[in-house]
């Protein structure tokens, strides 16, 4: 089973954590020409390099698995909850969500003519828990004990303990439909071999130079006319190019190079466009839009200094999430007050309503009550951010208020030592970000706290992970679940085991032509190729 620990070694370098890599060169090596006609072209920093849905879990390659592959079910715009996409209908059975029920739609076919049937379904599932790719998302499927096909039609998933999270689960590129007659069932298909049924198909490939041709440097997307779902797409062909770093990608939009940026420029960059655009300067466009990307201080508790809480309630009581939001990330950024960020179902403040924005009182008297002695001695470790060390510098300033703590800021540039670092405990305070899979407050919980979560923070609540995380996960009705969620939030808020910091939120820049932005940017993660469109020049 690949962890969420092993998923964030995928994503450092391509949108956990916002990342500038540098090494890949330019593109080269085609596997294939264009095919005619006007495309609309994306540019992105979300780098990536394998496309087979068994073996991808970084967001590079999930922006275009969405587009190029169906899955039982999908997300619609602004939805927090899936809808029927190759299934007609999914339903729990019995009291507890242990059971998943799924009739297909008639008439399904791959882009190659194939029939799509519940045994490409069942092939699939199996496909991808039995490759179990470390860079794979076997890992999200892991409460299904076994899946079987009735028929042409129907699917039924077993599973081994309760999860109502499945359906969101299933309804992205972890849940991709593959062809049992064109996959190996227990190897990864080449990027240039692959058929999906989505509303777009694969045309061609480039790689970028360097770093051995692993990394896309640019993929061509055309409709599928096998397609049969809902889907109405506004474009005759879609390209997605890769750029190595934010400031080449911002300068191919100003040449024309591409025609939309994903969320990939840099914070001053994007707030800076969208100044212009509001004043007339330039026929650029910003989209701004909610995003499901969250940022944290995480603290070692195993730490002889942070294993107080008092050290931990009294960094909580410090931090001054709206000058960071402010003054470090021109305002592209929101303050984070709880682990479920707004937007999605059982988003609470419970940070704020414990602790507020920097009371320095608070902090005084949750070191006192505990018996420590200041200046409290603190290292805080950085890897990469958006705007280099500002961040982690502001934070210091920020814990440093009213001389309670004298900070240390190191950073640790190469992301594997980083994760490596965190794992086995030896850094203090170390700042990090998580990219959810799906808009489930759960996925924002579970993975970061149940025995000391993916980043290792020691801290582990019996009432959380043995009784309120499992009832959460019993209740397929998941706004039913928002009390436990709640409670779980002020109980982080009470131990502090990580103080939430920012929400990143959305800038899709796009040059003045392109139309349809605003119709896909939402908390989903699902970025809708077909709804864009070009207007005439």
């Amino acid at each position: 089973m690949k962890t969420s620990a092993e998923r964030l070694a995928v994503l450092g370098c391509a949108g956990l954590v916002a990342v500038t890599v540098a090494g890949c060169g330019s593109v080269t090596d085609a596997v294939k020409g264009d095919s005619g006609g006007k495309s609309i072209t994306m540019g992105t920093s979300q780098l990536t390099a394998t496309l087979d849905p068994a073996a991808s879990y970084d967001s590079g390659a999930w922006l275009l698995l969405r587009n190029t592959f169906q899955s039982l079910l999908t997300f619609p715009a602004a939805a927090s909850t899936p809808a029927p996409d190759a299934a007609k209908s999914c339903d729990f059975s019995g009291g507890e969500a242990s059971e998943y029920h799924c009739t297909l739609r008639p008439g399904l076919k791959f882009s190659n003519g194939h029939p799509l049937t519940a045994e490409d379904v069942v092939f699939s599932i199996q496909r991808t828990k039995k490759i179990n790719d470390p860079n794979g998302p076997a890992g999200l499927l892991a409460s299904i004990k076994s899946v079987e096909a009735k028929g042409d039609n129907e699917v039924v998933f077993h599973l081994s303990t309760p999860d109502a999270t499945l359906p969101a689960k299933l309804a992205g590129p972890a849940g991709a439909i593959v062809d049992h007659q064109v996959f190996p069932a227990d190897k990864v298909l080449p990027n240039d071999k692959l058929v999906g049924s989505g509303p777009y198909r694969f045309d061609s490939f480039e790689n970028m130079a360097g770093d051995n041709g692993k990394q896309l440097g640019k993929v061509v997307l055309v409709p599928n006319d096998k397609y049969s779902g809902d889907a109405k797409l506004l474009n005759d062909k879609f390209t997605v190019k890769y750029y190595d770093k934010a400031p080449d990608l911002k300068a191919a939009l100003d040449k024309g190079d591409v025609d939309l940026t994903d969320n990939s420029l840099e914070p001053n960059t994007a707030a800076q466009i969208r100044s212009d655009q509001q004043s007339g300067k330039t026929d650029l466009q910003v989209v701004e839009g909610d995003s499901n990307d969250t940022h944290s201080l995480a603290f070692n508790t195993k730490d002889p200094v942070l294993s107080n809480i008092g050290v931990r309630q009294a960094a909580a009581a410090l931090l001054d999430r709206k000058a960071l939001a402010r003054d470090v990330f021109a305002r592209t950024v929101q303050p984070l007050y709880a682990l479920v960020p707004a937007g999605v179902t059982g988003h609470t403040t419970s940070f704020f309503d414990r602790w507020g924005d920097q009371d320095v009182a608070k902090a005084k008297k949750a070191l006192t009550d505990s018996k420590v002695q200041t200046p409290v001695k603190l290292t805080l470790t950085w890897s990469r951010s958006r705007v280099g060390s500002l961040e982690a510098d502001t934070i210091k300033k920020q814990l440093e208020t009213g001389g309670l703590f004298q900070v240390t800021v190191q950073q640790e540039a190469d992301w594997t030592a980083y994760k490596k670092g965190w794992t086995e405990g030896k850094y203090q305070a170390y700042v990090i970000g998580w990219y959810a899979d799906y808009p489930d407050p759960d996925n924002y919980i579970s993975p970061l706290l149940v025995d000391g979560g993916v980043f290792h923070t020691g801290w582990d609540d019996p009432r959380i992970s043995q009784k309120l995380i499992p009832d959460g996960l019993k209740q397929a009705d998941r706004s039913a679940a928002s009390a436990g969620y709640a409670q779980i939030q002020q109980t982080v808020a009470d131990n502090v085991p990580m103080v939430p910091l920012y929400q990143n939120k959305a800038f899709y820049a796009a040059r003045s032509y392109i139309t349809g932005v605003e119709s896909t940017v939402d908390t989903t993660g699902f970025f809708r190729f077909w709804e864009i469109s070009r207007n005439a020049k």
